[in-house]
């Protein structure tokens, strides 16, 4: 959420940033309704100061001065109740929209309408060329048994699938590397809830806007979430942190579900776009410096880009643009990696900076060196996600008979296993 003095005094700034990331609010009856509580709330505190007043000279007064205090009385007493009602009125369109005005980007951020306007920072490793007619990931999957989509289809329907045998193991070898690797560099594990109270997932801000993309429990007021990012960045809300205890970095592996509302005929085939996946997951909790965030910022990305170095895949990073931002995120950085069936590189990462924009809205803060409360900042971002990951892992580690050979980084969680073969 954003600071609403900031909105008063520079409305044109975040009606930009609207139209920049796409984001349909309307800013000027924002504005109006801010203005009109300001005044119901300011003349309110007046009248009932002077109700107070009031109230303690009528016992002083006689006849027709106690008479015409008393009505004096009645009429402050029907004027509040007015105000009263005006802002019951006017609150809760208020909070309809402050929950939808976006954080403005950040000044490098590139101007572009969707992810076809991102713009490539850099690529690392070489894609390869293949000597004999390449297989994709299903088939890879099938010949080698390991992947089972019509199964999966008629236990949860489309967008579903089954993990078997070496395709499972390395499905859990790739999250225990990221995780080994973070752990390694001081992020502490988490094991977190993916059933979570709705006023979690409005703090993060995946609600109201993202609301049609999450399986809902309305029953008991709760959703599954699309990422441990939602529960771990929620950890602390509501609570005042010592500087001293800043920064506090995370990592956590959870089942994420999405709903992928809007996604029907984009990429059906495959484990692209799929309703459920398991992600470790890293977010930086930290103080209320600019400059201090940009620098997590190159840490969480260089995070992933070593589990990807450590599979040695192929991949390239992009500054996104406006168009493809979302509400919160001041700046993102997607990683896409080289996927040879679609002869392309598809988004397996995205790290994303917010400042105080999810703090605010979850009430997270910390006391500073002069005692004064301040809002956190906030950070995230994907060390891996899989099955998508198993994509480029299976098609480029591929063999002319149909094996896939195992990453090196991989095999000491597979018991050793150096390749695995198709099925007799």
């Amino acid at each position: 959420m954003i600071d609403i003095k900031e909105l008063r005094e520079n409305p044109n700034r975040f009606a930009k940033a609207a139209k920049d990331k796409r984001i349909d609010v309307d800013i000027s009856t924002l504005v109006e309704i801010d203005s009109k509580l300001l005044d119901a709330r300011r003349e309110m505190q007046d009248l009932k100061t002077e109700q107070n007043q009031a109230g303690k000279k009528i016992a002083k007064l006689k006849d027709d001065e106690k008479q015409a205090a008393i009505e004096d009385m009645a009429r402050l007493k029907k004027r509040v109740k007015e105000l009263e009602d005006l802002t019951s009125d006017l609150e809760p369109k208020f909070n309809e929209l402050i929950l939808r005005v976006p954080q403005p980007p950040a000044d490098e951020v590139p101007l572009g309408e969707d992810d076809t306007e991102n713009v490539e920072l850099r690529r690392v490793g070489e894609t390869p060329q293949f000597d004999f007619e390449m297989r994709d990931h299903m088939q890879l999957g099938e010949l080698l048994d390991i992947i089972d989509m019509p199964r999966g289809v008629k236990l949860a329907g489309s967008r579903n699938y089954v993990l078997k045998g070496a395709g499972a193991m390395m499905h859990q070898a790739i999250l225990r590397l990221a995780i080994d690797q973070m752990t390694a560099k001081g992020y502490e594990l988490l094991n977190v809830p993916v059933l979570v109270n709705e006023d979690v997932m409005y703090g993060t801000g995946y609600f109201p806007i993202g609301r049609d993309q999450a399986y809902l429990c309305e029953r008991d007021g709760m959703s599954l979430v699309g990422t441990a990012e939602v529960p771990v960045t929620a950890f602390h809300s509501d609570e005042i942190l010592s500087e001293d205890d800043l920064p506090k970095k995370f990592v956590a592996m959870s089942t994420c579900f999405r709903r992928e509302a809007g996604a029907a005929g984009k990429d059906t085939y495959g484990l692209y776009r799929i309703h459920f996946f398991d992600k470790v997951e890293q977010v930086i909790i930290g103080l209320n410096n600019e400059q201090q965030s940009v620098e997590f910022h190159k840490e969480i990305l260089q995070n992933s880009e070593d589990v990807l170095q450590a599979l040695k895949l192929p991949y390239r990073v992009v500054n996104v643009c406006t168009g493809d931002l979302g509400l919160g995120q001041v700046q993102k950085f997607d990683i896409e990696t080289w996927m040879p069936s679609r002869n392309s590189y598809g988004e397996t990462h995205s790290a994303s900076r917010f400042y105080d924009f999810q703090a605010r809205r979850l009430n997270l803060r910390y006391r500073d060196e002069n005692n004064k409360i301040r809002f956190c900042h906030t950070l995230n971002n994907t060390v891996i996600a899989s099955p998508r990951i198993l994509i480029p892992i299976l098609e480029l580690y591929q063999n002319a008979d149909g094996s896939v050979t195992v990453p090196e980084a991989l095999r000491p969680y597979m018991h050793g296993m150096e390749i695995i073969e198709p099925k007799g």
